[in-house]
């Protein structure tokens, strides 16, 4: 019974689609320690402005009703504005969504 329980969680993140011109993104982890080995503590860490795309909507509108293609698609890493997003929980992981329009870039 757990297991099933864990596969249709994980089966509701793969199902999972955003709307319009939003996407669901998951930040990479904060690297706790230095080059060195030194552990850092938590006020020191910063805040981490990268993250990997995982899921898209179909994109947004222009004034004439036009669909505007999404310039992003899943497994991308952007950079992330240090402000905003919706946070969402699920499995115990956090994920944020945004607007496309509010990410500062993608990393090739």
């Amino acid at each position: 019974m757990f297991l099933t329980a864990v596969r249709r969680s994980s089966n509701l993140l793969g199902s999972f689609k955003p709307l319009y011109d939003r996407v669901l993104v998951e930040r990479v982890a904060v690297e706790t320690k230095t080059k060195g080995g030194i552990m850092l503590p938590e006020k020191s860490q910063g805040k981490v402005l990268e993250a990997t795309v995982i899921s898209c909507g179909v994109g947004g509108r222009n004034e004439k009703g036009e669909l505007l293609p999404m310039s992003v698609k899943a497994g991308d890493r952007v950079l992330l504005p240090e402000y905003g997003g919706v946070k969402v929980m699920v499995e115990d992981k956090e994920y944020s969504i945004f607007r496309e329009s509010d990410l500062l870039g993608v990393f090739h």
